[in-house]
């Protein structure tokens, strides 16, 4: 019995439910009116001036197309799965949540302070905190990850940060708002785990 509950904690059941939830959301996106679009929007001047801050977090559920869809939950679930199992259903779950929230807090920022009214959506701030926990992870853990060093991790988030800072359409500091918080949350993580452990 309790083989099949140590096999049962390692599953990533909480990368599968985000995934899927983001797969529906932008299912129920496709329907007549755009109804959900026109609410949930990252938009600078429906929060200011109607202080519609509910869209902080619903905007990282939503997606542009399918293409935009696919390469977000893509990097979810296969880096949410090696995380999760590392850290636990409900940590990593909260931390994705937060990053997601962190980055399109500096997105807002941004729009605010740049006049840019344009509005913005998708899950790469959340996805983008998975990089800055990992590299927290590697950095303070001091438990190894198999195959997974700190200079794989840099290479990896310098490329990513590259792609969207020379592309079209990014909202890049909601990348950098998500990588930040991802990165902080995961070392608050390991010195709270390791001062539990001592006591």
């Amino acid at each position: 019995m309790g083989r099949y509950i140590g096999k049962l904690r390692t599953l990533p059941f909480m990368s599968v439910m985000l995934v899927a939830a983001n797969v529906v959301i932008y299912l129920l996106c496709q329907l007549p009116g755009n109804t959900l679009y026109g609410r949930g929007c990252l938009s600078a001047f429906e929060i200011v001036s109607r202080g519609e801050y509910g869209r902080i977090l619903w905007a990282m559920f939503l997606h542009a197309d399918a293409s935009h869809l696919f390469n977000n939950m893509i990097i979810l679930y296969f880096m949410g799965a090696m995380i999760e199992k590392e850290i636990g259903h409900f940590p990593f779950a909260g931390i994705y949540l937060i990053s997601g929230i962190g980055g399109n807090l500096l997105s807002l920022i941004s729009k605010i302070v740049g006049g840019d009214w344009a509005v913005s959506l998708g899950a790469s701030g959340a996805v983008f905190g998975l990089d800055g926990l990992l590299l927290a992870l590697v950095l303070f853990s001091p438990r190894r990850m198999e195959n997974i060093t700190p200079l794989r991790v840099v290479l990896m988030i310098c490329l990513s940060l590259y792609s969207g800072f020379t592309g079209g359409n990014v909202d890049n500091p909601a990348h950098v708002g998500g990588l930040f918080a991802g990165f902080v949350l995961g070392g608050l993580l390991v010195i709270y785990t390791r001062l539990k452990r001592i006591r």
